[in-house]
């Protein structure tokens, strides 16, 4: 722990004393290259299932016929011209 009051002592003469207040990490990781590009390459696998997971559950939407609520708020030609 290097916090305290230091000073130096040259031919028996001392400086002022100079405190040091230093904060030492207490739950520091050490994020390194590999751990880094680890977690890239995870995001970008993530990004990839989830745009392919939107892209498989969007594209069965297209070949379905549209449901019978959807065609109750249409009015045919020959109604609106009576």
């Amino acid at each position: 722990d290097p916090r305290g009051t230091y000073t130096c002592e040259i031919n028996r003469k001392e400086s002022p004393a100079l405190q040091v207040y230093y904060r030492m990490c207490q739950n520091c990781i050490e994020v390194d290259a590999p751990t880094i590009s680890g977690i890239v390459v995870a995001d970008v696998i993530a990004t990839i299932f989830l745009a392919v997971a939107v892209y498989c559950i969007t594209g069965h939407d297209k070949g379905r016929m549209s449901r019978a609520s959807d065609r109750q708020n249409l009015i045919a030609n020959e109604q609106l011209y009576q």
